[in-house]
């Protein structure tokens, strides 16, 4: 199914003026569409690979997002799903790809990386209102739509079973990110083996820098897209995935790896900016873990990128042979930058404590 007749099961008798691509995602194909009227809307398609029950990924999308504007009514806005004449919001085509359209957030833009603290806060703030708004939320009722995301030592299993047939003595990249593999093994269950302590609720999955939208001309984050890993899991799983990417001002295509650095400045204020709207949510153990969990996910990503590196990249989208052995140093080196300003980062952590509402020790 190509992208005009995908436009026409959902939207039949509607003229399209042009249809344009929209970012730069890992992993799905996005499209602005701009209507004859003037609307705008986004048209997507996900990955068969990745998404093996797009069926369960677009109930708990419908599920979240209905929750989200019944809870939120309208603000802060998220996307809706476009709903055909039929009453379908997706429809798998002849290869297996789910393809679904949503309506458009407008005035709007996204950054691949965070360069002020303004902009750090304001992530903070709204990943807070949307764990706010989905706390009611029983995350029973979602489906878990990639089983073991975020479960760090099923990465590392999924690492051990190719490393050693894989990995060529010869490359001194590849030897260096095994190396560092080996040096952060111990860590990989620090969330799992106090998984029964830690706040579980409705997750986003994957609030990274590039899926915040900011308004137009101001540093103002103002929705938060891509909920294709909404599902049960771990607060701490979005507070340590948030600021790695956020808190990281070169970016995740940083030139040269070991140059990679975490801003604790970005960190404060993106914490900053979540405690003052939802450190009710978290309790004790939570908290003694936050800056664990951002080293944790950013060693869990280089696991993934690596891992994909060596089976010949089929996961994540690359343009190069070794895209995804570079991606996997600059996030090995930002867990080294992450480990090395710990007790900084706990420091500035306390601090906000200190002026925040008492954390909740109920789960």
């Amino acid at each position: 199914m190509d992208t005009a007749r995908t436009l026409a099961f959902f939207l039949p008798r509607t003229a399209v003026a042009d249809l344009e691509p929209l970012g730069q995602g890992n992993i799905n194909d996005t499209w602005r569409v701009h209507l004859a009227d003037g609307r705008r809307l986004v048209l997507q398609r996900l990955h068969p690979r990745v998404f093996a029950d797009p069926g369960a990924v677009m109930a708990n999308v419908r599920r979240v997002t209905d929750h989200l504007a019944r809870s939120g009514q309208g603000e802060p806005p998220f996307f809706r799903l476009v709903i055909n004449p039929d009453g379908q919001d997706h429809c798998i085509d002849a290869t297996g790809c789910c393809w679904r359209l949503l309506t458009h957030i407008d005035h709007c833009r996204t950054l691949d990386r965070l360069s002020n603290t303004t902009q750090a806060q304001s992530v903070g703030d709204l990943l807070g209102r949307f764990h706010l708004l989905t706390s009611d939320l029983d995350p029973d009722r979602l489906v878990d739509p990639l089983p073991d995301f975020h479960v760090t030592p099923r990465y590392l299993d999924r690492y051990d079973a190719v490393r050693c047939s894989t990995v060529s003595a010869g490359n001194r990249q590849e030897t260096l990110c095994r190396d560092l593999i080996e040096t952060l093994r111990p860590t990989a269950s620090v969330l799992e083996e106090a998984r029964d302590q830690l706040a579980h609720r409705v997750i986003h999955g994957d609030p990274k820098a590039a899926n915040f939208l900011f308004a137009a001309g101001a540093d103002r984050a103002v929705s938060l897209i891509d909920f294709d890993t909404v599902k049960p899991g771990l607060l701490l799983h979005d507070l340590g995935d948030c600021p790695r990417s956020c808190c990281n001002p070169s970016g995740e295509h940083q030139t040269s790896p070991d140059a990679t650095v975490f801003d604790p400045e970005l960190f404060a204020a993106l914490m900053g900016g979540y405690l003052g709207r939802a450190a009710h949510l978290l309790g004790p153990a939570d908290l003694e873990l936050l800056v664990d969990s951002v080293a944790l996910i950013s060693f869990e990503l280089a696991l993934r990128f690596f891992t994909d590196h060596l089976v010949g990249d089929r996961y994540f989208k690359v343009s190069r042979r070794g895209e995804n052995l570079h991606r996997a140093l600059v996030q090995l080196h930002l867990n080294r930058s992450i480990r090395t300003q710990r007790r900084d980062l706990d420091r500035r952590l306390s601090g906000l404590l200190a002026h925040s509402p008492p954390a909740n020790t109920t789960r």
